[in-house]
């Protein structure tokens, strides 16, 4: 392999609901869900049953044709949100880069080529293509890789005051995370959410959600801007969406989508018969109303767990996020110290992630249950009982 990435010492061969086990046996609970995308759970029989069922018919046709599976799913994507239309993609690097082309392109067709200006937020993460590299608010992730594209500017999340300031004439895009995920579990304010649905509203531009991380179910609603009161003008969904099949949407008002003329973008393996079969089946499950309840009342256990358990050892400064996506910042003593903690949980067969040096990030596979959840936490007790602040 190349270098990019510093896998943990497990490796994984076989997978059911919430567990997780390794060639030797060794039995895991995974509170890390392929980092938010196996919604439904490792070999999710009904998942298996569409892929197999579709893999004997049909995988790949291309664009050049329509196939039932992806006219089906945009369909049911369209029915359960504000959307009207979809564009089909492979990831959520994909979905973003869609969703900024077509910002800017709606803006050049309908107000001229000077309306070109992204505005994001600081530790917020969309992608790894060089364009949502450069939107995303993380420095690190563009060092070294040359001059950013222009017209991107970042600002503090939750700030309203320099948000007002920023978005101008100018502006074709304002993008935001209903909770940064990469950036720390850090949740947007729904005050602010709102005020960015009126600038946007003020000086014709777009409202993008980036939901990859927040989509398909993961904080109790179907998707965030559910729950927040404000409707995007476009929202990117991936991860959950196809409970580990590779497949990411971009979703759109109608009169926003006309922007992306024949021609102008396009996705060799978007829309799939293969993928659209598993998000097909994905959604059957997640967009149920006592589905979405179950979530919700798992992720306010996992919550309360948390605090409790930073209240015992003093080792967290805040609990935060939405749904089963929580995040546990790492009070002083623990500064730095996160990754250190994710390999320590492994001693204890618990699989979690971090977000940064400070902060654990959890995020379960949306069926986990409540003795699960009970189970994860009292191994993370164990872990915080071996280790000791400031070590």
């Amino acid at each position: 392999f190349m270098p990019n990435y510093a896998p943990v010492g497990v490796e994984p061969v076989r997978g059911e609901g919430a567990r997780l086990w390794d060639a030797e046996g060794n039995e895991y609970l995974d509170f890390t869900a392929g980092i938010a995308v196996c919604a439904l759970g490792h070999a999710s029989p009904a998942l298996v049953k569409a892929l197999t069922g579709q893999a004997g018919k049909l995988w790949h046709i291309s664009n050049l044709f329509v196939n039932p599976n992806a006219r089906a799913l945009a369909e049911r994507l369209c029915e359960l949100t504000f959307a009207e239309r979809v564009f089909f993609a492979n990831s959520g690097s994909e979905a973003n880069e869609a969703a900024f082309k077509l910002a800017r392109r709606h803006a050049y067709l309908n107000a001229g080529p000077q309306k070109t200006e992204i505005i994001a937020f600081e530790q917020a993460f969309h992608g790894r293509t060089w364009f949502t590299v450069c939107v995303g608010g993380q420095p690190k992730y563009r060092e070294g890789f040359g001059p950013p594209p222009g017209g991107i500017r970042h600002l503090p999340l939750n700030d309203i005051a320099a948000l007002e300031a920023a978005v101008g004439a100018d502006t074709c895009a304002v993008v935001v995370e209903p909770v940064q995920g990469e950036g720390g579990v850090r949740p947007a304010e729904r005050e602010f959410l709102q005020a960015a649905r009126r600038l946007c509203d003020e000086h014709r531009a777009l409202l993008i959600f980036d939901e990859v991380q927040t989509g398909a179910g993961r904080t109790g609603s179907l998707y965030a801007y559910q729950q927040l009161d404000v409707v995007p003008d476009l929202l990117t969904t991936a991860k959950g969406l196809g409970g580990g099949m590779p497949i990411s949407a971009l979703l759109a008002r109608a009169e926003v989508a006309e922007s992306l003329t024949v021609g102008s973008h396009g996705s060799t393996f978007g829309g799939s018969p293969l993928a659209c079969a598993v998000g097909l089946e994905v959604l059957k499950h997640v967009a149920r109303d006592e589905f979405l309840a179950e979530v919700a009342a798992r992720g306010a256990e996992l919550r309360a767990g948390l605090e409790q358990l930073g209240e015992r050892h003093g080792c967290f400064d805040e609990v935060r996020g939405m749904g089963l996506l929580q995040g546990a910042a790492l009070a002083e003593p623990w500064h730095g110290r996160a990754r250190e903690l994710v390999h320590a949980a492994l001693e204890h067969n618990l699989l979690i992630l971090s977000a940064g040096d400070n902060v654990l990030r959890f995020a379960p596979p949306l069926i986990i249950e409540a003795a699960q959840i009970a189970e994860g936490l009292s191994s993370l007790e164990a872990v915080f009982a071996d280790a000791r602040p400031g070590a």
